[in-house]
């Protein structure tokens, strides 16, 4: 069976509902990516109070999925957070995935009890629903393989690990288990050659890419606050990293995501820069 040949970028993973972008502005970001053909994205998920707000973003854009979870920086928020809870407000037909969630020794914002139980009921989540894992690790690679084994053992689910960071032991294990990785604009950045050896070696049918925006603007436009139109930077570094054509690397990308988000539906994505299903107005098309 022949997969679809995609000639646009997908950002894997926004903030579109964080403080820095504030009401109608979101509709000006949306259109900077249709331009720079960004022309479909995930909205993620930090905290459950937050789902209000990130539904009325995804609910005016038909190309713009979201998540639900709770960041790990959260998780003392949400301790009694339970899997059921996370699979009634996946069943929405908008949500693509579970997350983001994980954990994050590395600022300790909320404690690791906290952090490993809230991360398992991410984990039975997407167990009984199907829809990815979107997995937050930093500084905690062991008890990450430790977590997600265990898991395995018991039912299997598919892992992504966003905007990565971390090492190469836990990307190797989690290709094993049919899991993605994502690369956002710290690849770019000066001092990361360790994440530029895993994005170089990670297999092609794997790799997904983000802005993880409001945050990590890639080189050239490093310091400045992240937007989706800025994706584009990111595919641009690693296709040349890859020595792979800018075109070849959109094409595959994009094909990795809706394999991986199988409940995204690619036919919602507009054609070219034009605004879809008069979600952004006519008559201020780009």
């Amino acid at each position: 069976m022949t997969e679809q040949t995609f000639d646009f970028l997908v950002d894997s993973h926004v903030n579109l509902h964080a403080a820095q972008y504030e009401g109608a502005e979101v509709e000006d970001l949306v259109r900077a990516a249709l331009k720079a053909n960004v022309r479909a994205m995930l909205t993620i998920s930090d905290r459950l109070d937050n789902t209000d707000a990130i539904k009325a973003i995804a609910a005016r854009y038909p190309f713009i999925w979201r998540s639900v979870g709770v960041h790990p920086h959260y998780a003392d928020d949400f301790a009694d957070l339970t899997a059921q809870t996370l699979i009634e407000a996946a069943s929405a037909p908008d949500v693509v995935g579970i997350g983001e969630c994980g954990l994050d020794f590395y600022y300790g914002h909320s404690g690791q009890a906290n952090q490993r139980a809230v991360f398992a009921a991410h984990i039975e989540a997407a167990q009984a629903t199907g829809l990815p894992l979107i997995i937050h690790t930093r500084d905690a690679d062991e008890m990450m393989l430790e977590m997600l084994a265990a898991a395995m053992d018991k039912a299997p689910f598919v892992p992504l690990l966003h905007c990565y960071t971390s090492g190469k032991a836990l990307a190797e294990q989690v290709y094993g288990w049919g899991g993605y990785i994502s690369f956002s604009g710290i690849a770019t950045f000066k001092n990361a050659d360790a994440v530029r050896a895993i994005a170089a070696a990670a297999p092609m049918d794997r790799l997904i890419i983000e802005t993880d925006c409001p945050y990590l603007a890639p080189v050239p436009k490093r310091g400045r606050r992240n937007e989706p139109a800025l994706l584009v930077h990111v595919a641009e570094f690693l296709a040349t990293l890859r020595a792979v054509p800018l075109e070849d690397f959109t094409a595959q990308t994009t094909r990795n995501f809706f394999r991986l988000f199988a409940a995204a539906d690619a036919a919602l994505v507009p054609g070219g820069d034009a605004p879809s299903r008069g979600s952004i107005k006519e008559d201020a098309a780009p």
